[in-house]
């Protein structure tokens, strides 16, 4: 059996966040007054790496919702505005929390969500929660396999043009446009990088679809709710594209756990050139980020990323049948 592989840190505790009482005043009454009561809780999400406010808020009517704000000035402001508009159009039968109301306050952007009772999965993951998880995002593929005006007008992006526009990294390395990055010179990596360029340069076309996609299908972006139903979450980067490609992002954690994921993925129809392409465009867009300085996001995110993208990169050398063993590695590099 496979070794189960964790973070170091879990992902329900990646986010550092500003608290209720470091909004500005006039941004908590104005809050309070469209909740209809004074805030009398406020409990952070730990997950995520961004550094706005989203918690949910409790009232002294003993109402609740879940409300996300960030300045103006901050670009997180126009992807919570984004994440109201798209969620907004989502069809129902897209299991995710849908938003009550939005506001602008002392130029800050407020986007207040229904609450969901409910825990992010935990890693390992169980197979019953991975079981609902692709359970939801095969009904919400389903639902949107032919995107609603509403949601074409908020304007999604071809997967394709983002894999060679933002997700080619190995291919830049291989022309020397780019250092490998540090947590890649240990890996098989180095040895492979003409193999990983050419897997990137055929994704495009074998990623390309008419359908929406999540866009960022995260392990952190799914809640379980106190009925075993699975949410889908942070509706912030959708774009047009072969749903396969969000199951394989999906995957990549339920990999490190251990679990059998390349039948999940036959199931999916995912052609192997393209989930291999997949792992080889995920690993190195996540191994380059990984090599960055400290984020401003999170101090956590560099880590999950270099986590990430190890394990991408170990299910595509298990796919593909690379011989991973430092001697083997060693011997390749000559």
């Amino acid at each position: 059996m496979r070794p189960i592989t964790l973070p170091d840190v879990p992902y329900d505790s990646t986010a550092v966040r500003p608290q209720w009482s470091d909004l500005p005043a006039t941004v908590r009454e104005a809050i309070a007054a469209r909740l209809g009561a004074p805030v009398s809780a406020a409990r952070s999400a730990g997950g995520g790496f961004t550094r706005a406010f989203a918690a949910v808020v409790q009232t002294e009517a003993g109402t609740s919702a879940f409300v996300k704000a960030a300045a103006l000035s901050d670009p997180t402001s126009q992807w919570y505005a984004r994440e109201a508009a798209i969620t907004a159009a989502l069809p129902p039968e897209v299991t995710a929390a849908r938003p009550l109301w939005t506001m602008t306050e002392s130029d800050w952007f407020v986007l207040c969500l229904e609450t969901v009772d409910g825990r992010l999965p935990a890693l390992p993951w169980s197979q019953a929660d991975l079981d609902t998880t692709l359970r939801t995002w095969s009904a919400a593929a389903t639902a949107l396999a032919y995107p609603s005006p509403q949601l074409l007008a908020a304007g999604l992006p071809s997967l394709p043009r983002i894999l060679r526009d933002e997700m080619s990294w190995w291919s830049l390395i291989a022309k020397r446009r780019e250092p490998m990055p540090e947590p890649a010179r240990q890996t098989i990596a180095p040895s492979r990088l003409s193999e990983l360029a050419g897997l990137e340069r055929a994704l495009p076309e074998l990623a390309a679809g008419d359908g929406m996609l999540h866009g960022d299908l995260r392990l952190d972006n799914v809640l379980i709710d106190r009925d075993g139903r699975a949410w889908l979450c942070d509706w912030t980067w959708p774009c047009l594209g072969a749903p396969w490609f969000d199951t394989v992002t999906l995957l990549v954690s339920a990999y490190a756990s251990g679990l059998e994921t390349d039948a999940v993925l036959r199931a999916w129809g995912a052609p192997d050139e393209g989930v291999d392409g997949a792992l080889a465009a995920l690993s190195g867009y996540w191994l380059v980020r990984a090599g960055g300085g400290p984020s401003s996001a999170s101090p956590h995110s560099r880590q999950h990323q270099r986590f990430s993208g190890l394990q991408a990169l170990a299910w595509l050398a298990e796919r593909r049948g690379w011989d991973t063993t430092p001697e083997k590695r060693r011997w390749l590099r000559r």
